[in-house]
């Protein structure tokens, strides 16, 4: 069975997946859902997703994205939705966010921009 997930996102996580990948909101989407599962299949707890900012985030999305996942990732994100007591759509919208910290953390700024 094929679920489908809607994953609303900022401007923020729009500029960041743009910066960071392409332009392609919805691969960028799928590249982090795909990097959050890895780490829950791999026993790695992830970072709890905040209360009030993605309340916020999701009262004025800048882009909403319907993925269709598969049965084995959806049942990822639900188990995982329900441990942190949240859904599995903001469950990937938070996923985004911390996908792109960690892009954030392996790249180096461009110090050459700032100098």
């Amino acid at each position: 069975m094929v679920r489908t997930v809607k994953v609303l996102l900022g401007r923020f996580a729009c500029n960041g997946i743009e910066s960071y990948l392409d332009s392609d909101i919805a691969s960028g989407v799928r590249a982090a859902l795909s990097d959050f599962t890895a780490r829950l299949e791999s026993g790695r707890s992830p970072l709890g997703v905040p209360r009030a900012p993605l309340e916020a985030v999701s009262a004025e999305p800048a882009v909403a994205v319907d993925l269709s996942l598969d049965e084995r990732t959806w049942q990822l994100l639900q188990r995982e939705a329900r441990r942190q007591d949240t859904t599995v759509d903001q469950l990937a919208a938070h996923s985004v966010l911390l996908y792109l910290a960690d892009l954030d953390r392996l790249s180096p700024p461009d110090t050459a921009a700032t100098a």
